[in-house]
This record gives C-alpha cells, structure tokens and sequence, in this order.
C-alpha cells in the first residue's frame, strides 16, 4: 500500500536529516561504500553509544539500510532516491552564503573529483560529460540524456554494453547538478557505469576517509586519450563567467 505523504511527514524527515551528527553520517554514505558504524562515529565526531542510537532513527525510518557480515555491521543509504534528497540539499546548501574559510587540501580534493553516490561528482565529471557533448556522443536536454549510435559504440569499445538489460527501472542518461561546480554531470546507469569501469581500469581509486576519488598516473593519460578531456580540464570553471577561469566559491 502506498502511504500519503503529509506535511508531518516530510517534517519528521527533515527532523531525522537536520541532525548535524546524522547530517555528516549521511553525507559520509554519499560515497557509495556501506561503511561501519565505527566509521560512521569517526565522520560525525560523536561517540559510538551516540551512533548507534542515530542510526537506529535512520534505520527505522529507511534512510539507511544495514547489513551483516560475521560479526560486522555495515550501513548504507537505502536507495538512489535518498541519496538524491541528500544530493539536492547540499546543493541548496553550497549556494548558501559564502563561506568565511580557506579551501583545504581535503575540499580541493573533493571538487577535484569525488563519489556521487554511485557516480562521479567534481570537475573530473564536468570535464567528462563536456566531452561527451562536445563529441555527439551524447545529448543533454533538460535534465534528461540520450546516447548517440555513435555514444553506443564509444561505450562498448569503452566496456560498456547499455544495450544489456536493466533489472532496475532507473534511466540509462540523466543528470545531476554538481553542487561544487553548479553544473550538471551525468548520473543515472550510464554514470553509474563509467565510475565502475575507471575504477576497473585502475583511473582512480577511492581516497581513504573521503568521498575524494584520486586520479591514478594511467588514468591521466586514460581520461584524455579516451574521452578527449582538454589539457586544462582540472582549471576551476564558473559557468557565469566560464571563460574568466573564475573558482567555484
């Protein structure tokens, strides 16, 4: 049965997320990986007694799914729903007012090139999805992509077959806003698929602690031959004044 969704409702979500503890729990799941709740106390700076009852609210609320493995506990988001809520909050949250503090290695990692979930986020994905465009491979209209016959065999010599059939119901090409770059990246299988594959191909390989993807010496050199990324794709770009090479705030 479905249930009708009332202002109650979305409240006490909202309630469950506006947490700063389990806000950062949450955030730190945006990285794809099931994490333990040891992990999870380290990125929410509370103690493990404090996790384990923050994740009891998630759990019962289904943000968050646990699962066992001997005698560990692994949690991580429920679905790609959740994690698009979470997604669309952090960008209302980085056009917030400016910041007052410096950017950090840790950030700049960040924006460089991160884990959306199950896709890349980051300058990385811009300079991706750019290429595709730039290329007819394919085209992005209003939030929604189309792959290209010629997208179809790029993909394919690239290792990935998308006409192989779905067991989800969830769209090949779509888009989602990057909220360090405030510009769409691609999401949905196909991004899915292209984080997969460079992981695979040892391009990138997930930075420890952090939802930071580092960019390997072959995967250089992988990301420019393949995809045909410009020589100064890491340059930070602002889309209101993309030719000024203006930083992301």
């Amino acid at each position: 049965m479905s249930r009708v969704v009332s202002g109650n409702t979305i409240a006490e979500v909202a309630r469950l997320v506006g947490d700063p503890a389990r806000a950062n729990m949450l955030a730190a799941l945006m990285g794809g990986r099931a994490l333990t709740a040891g992990e999870l106390a380290s990125h929410a700076g509370v103690t493990a007694q404090t996790t384990s009852g923050h994740l009891a609210k998630l759990a019962d609320a289904r943000l968050v799914a646990v699962e066992k493995q001997g005698r560990h506990r692994y949690y991580r988001l429920v679905s790609a729903d959740v994690a698009e809520v979470l997604r669309a909050l952090m960008v209302v949250a980085a056009s917030g007012p400016p910041r007052r503090h410096p950017v950090g290695p840790r950030e700049a990692a960040l924006r460089l090139a991160r884990t959306c979930y199950d896709h890349m986020a980051g300058r990385l994905a811009l300079a991706i999805t750019d290429a595709l465009c730039a290329s007819d491979r394919i085209v992005l209209t209003d939030g929604v992509g189309m792959v290209s016959a010629e997208g179809r065999r790029f993909f394919r010599d690239f290792g990935l077959d998308l006409d192989e059939p779905s067991t989800t119901q969830r769209p090949l090409c779509r888009t989602c806003l990057d909220w360090s770059e405030r510009r769409p990246h691609l999401a949905g299988r196909l991004g899915a698929g292209i984080l997969r594959r460079v992981i695979d191909l040892g391009w990138v390989s997930p930075m420890a602690g952090s939802r930071a993807l580092g960019i390997t010496r072959i995967g250089e050199a992988g990301f420019v031959g393949s995809f045909g990324l410009p020589s100064d794709w890491r340059m930070p770009d602002n889309a209101a004044v993309r030719n000024d090479r203006v930083g992301a705030p």
